[in-house]
This record gives structure tokens, C-alpha cells and sequence, in this order.
């Protein structure tokens, strides 16, 4: 693989994180008591609870859903990254990546 390709390779990925970084998902736990925003990159960026869906003597449910939420939202961010980045990863490996 000539430089020029391997610089054509790593702008690309740059470019590709520079995408990651302003995608958004938003995830809802709880039936939108809950609701978490996260990147592409795995950031979180928000958390948001809905006051009048909790109930504050159970702050186990709240947990529980703050984390169901947590994960869902990780979880299709990592999807979203990997899509995102299948068609450079055959090349990259090329570099060594």
C-alpha cells in the first residue's frame, strides 16, 4: 500500500470520528421516565428523568431504569460506530490498526 493510500486511509477514519462525535441516540427506559442521549463515540451527554414518572420511594426502579438506559444507549452507539467504520476496517488493517 503506497502513502498516498495509507493518508487517504487515515483521513478517512478521521473523518468518520468526526462523525461519530455528532451522531446522537437517545435511548428511554422506564416508558420515557428515563431518557439518556449518548454519541457516537460512547459520550454520554445527557441524562434526563421525568419527574412525574418516578416515584421517589422507590428509587430502586429509578436505578434500575438510569442503567437499562445506560446500557441500551452504549449498545447502539457501538452498533452505530461499527457500521459506520466496517467499510475502512479491511483497509486499516493494511496499517497495522
Amino acid at each position: 500500500m503506497s502513502k498516498y493510500d495509507q493518508a487517504k486511509l487515515v483521513m478517512q477514519a478521521r473523518k468518520m470520528q468526526k462523525e461519530l462525535q455528532r451522531e446522537i441516540i437517545t435511548v428511554e427506559a422506564g416508558d420515557g421516565a428515563v431518557s439518556v442521549e449518548i454519541t457516537g463515540e460512547q459520550k454520554i451527554k445527557k441524562i434526563h428523568i421525568d419527574r412525574d414518572s418516578v416515584d421517589l420511594e422507590d428509587i430502586g426502579q429509578l436505578e434500575m431504569w438510569i442503567e437499562e438506559a445506560v446500557k441500551e444507549a452504549i449498545n447502539q452507539s457501538q452498533k452505530v460506530a461499527a457500521e459506520k467504520m466496517q467499510p475502512l476496517m479491511g483497509s486499516l488493517g493494511n496499517l497495522g490498526l
